[in-house]
């Protein structure tokens, strides 16, 4: 294991810090677009999901340029990026317009300054861009990178595209799904712009009666959704049948682009659709509403996803090993041992 870096200590401007204050600013809504890139995001994950996690947040300043990397210790040597099953994309952070050589130069830096403190970095889930930038980075600075497939994320080019459009092109077999469906649906449904309690709280009943896996950290997720609410990006889709909700949708639409982050229905409904229907109810209202240039269904290789969207991309988990410590190297040659030995016995 490698000597800790104390984390208020500087090597010129590179610096690791433990706490998120730092960044406020420059990761605000105003400043970064990305959704999981901004200091409440990354608040809200460490609070609710990591609270016991010391977070080592790697920075590097050259001019008016600064990059960040947020990371929390696990001890042992091993460091993670901030990110849960909750972030669909992981990357590094950026002040706004830092040109590609620059980002390269800040990057690397923070990758020699980790060094100091851990033996293996864990980050995911990665676009294959980021994915590509950071093994650049890390590699040169003496640490072993070995990239594999995490999970798909399918989208949607919807720009100029309103409802009816964007519904003329999607597969005649769901198409013919939801004809059949609507005929005398027992459902109705509502999209909402605003967070609202009792439409979260019947999010989270039919969460929990669904076929979906125990939600993991409910108030994270109750927090961030209220948040984008107040933002104005929230979109939250309910379908009730009698008035009991059987079917609930949360997503987002900022800055030209949509994102699907949850969805759940009741499997006593199977039978009756309500998901779908509720998604014609969701896409309907977002692409004739807010006109996004694209609609993201998150990560997973679930089929029925090739239904609704166009495009499968990957994302990617980046280990690295620090080959210029004890424990980074013995991992790393026996993680690469094992590869070696995969590939020569097929």
């Amino acid at each position: 294991m490698t000597a800790p870096l104390p984390l208020t200590a500087s090597h010129d401007a590179a610096r690791l810090h433990g706490s998120l204050d730092g960044i406020a600013r420059a990761a605000s809504r105003a400043a970064q677009p990305g959704f999981y890139d901004r200091h409440d995001w990354l608040a809200l994950t460490h609070a609710h999901i990591y609270p016991s996690d010391p977070l080592a947040i790697a920075s590097m300043r050259e001019g008016d340029a600064t990059a960040w990397l947020p990371l929390r210790d696990c001890g042992g040597g091993h460091g993670r990026g901030l990110a849960s099953w909750y972030t669909l994309a992981f990357a590094p952070l950026f002040t706004p317009g830092t040109d590609p050589d620059t980002r390269a130069r800040l990057l690397g830096e923070i990758a020699r300054i980790l060094r100091r403190r851990f033996d293996t970095l864990s980050l995911w889930p990665l676009e294959a861009d980021v994915a590509a930038e950071l093994q650049a980075a890390f590699r040169a600075q003496g640490w072993l990178p070995r990239l594999q497939f995490e999970t798909a994320n399918w989208v949607a080019e919807t720009g100029g595209l309103d409802f009816d459009a964007y519904w003329a092109n999607r597969p005649s077999k769901l198409r013919n799904t939801v004809r059949r469906r609507t005929k005398n649906s027992p459902f109705t449904t509502d999209v909402l712009d605003r967070f609202d309690d009792a439409a979260w709280d019947a999010y989270e009943a039919v969460y929990a009666q669904s076929w979906k896996p125990d939600e993991g950290a409910p108030d994270f997720l109750r927090a961030a959704a209220a948040a984008e609410g107040a933002a104005g990006t929230l979109r939250l889709g309910i379908a009730r049948r009698d008035g009991v909700p059987v079917a609930a949708q949360f997503w987002t639409v900022e800055n030209g682009h949509a994102t699907i982050h949850k969805l759940a229905y009741l499997e006593s409904e199977r039978e009756h659709s309500p998901g779908t229907l509720l998604s014609v109810a969701m896409f309907r209202h977002v692409l004739d509403r807010d006109r996004p240039a694209m609609i993201d269904y998150g990560n997973g290789n679930e089929p029925y996803k090739a239904e609704w969207m166009d495009t499968r991309r990957e994302r990617f988990r980046l280990r690295l090993f620090n080959l210029r410590s004890v424990g980074g190297l013995s991992q790393g040659v026996s993680r690469a041992a094992r590869a070696a030995l995969r590939r020569i016995t097929g």
